[in-house]
């Protein structure tokens, strides 16, 4: 069964870090550009980003600023989605994707609040 579970969300302050993870299995987990998305309440799912196979090319929207990265270990069937400098604004249910086989984990909730 293809799967991917998010994992590492929660309760963070203003200016604080979280790092996700999202675990793969049931498919070749190292053939496929793996992206993340959020949605945040009321609003659209938007792209966070995308890594690429090896993980050399890493696409980031340009509402990180350079406070989120991302990276992959293929070996281990993970992806994850480290961000730092947090504010409400981060506040989504954030998803790791494969769009080419249509499958995304159930999501983990970020809140970003004082």
């Amino acid at each position: 069964q293809v799967q991917l579970v998010e994992s590492g969300g929660g309760l963070v302050e203003p200016g604080g870090s979280l790092r996700l993870s999202c675990a793969a299995s049931g498919f070749t987990f190292k053939n496929y550009h793996i992206f993340w998305n959020r949605q945040a309440p009321g609003k659209e799912r938007e792209v966070v980003g995308r890594i690429t196979i090896s993980g050399d090319v890493i696409d980031l929207a340009d509402f990180t600023k350079g406070r989120f990265t991302l990276s992959r270990d293929n070996e281990k069937n993970m992806a994850y989605l480290q961000m730092h400098g947090l504010s409400p604004d981060d506040t989504a249910v954030y998803y790791c994707d494969v769009p080419t086989l249509k499958v995304r984990g159930r999501g983990t909730q970020v809140t970003v609040s004082s």
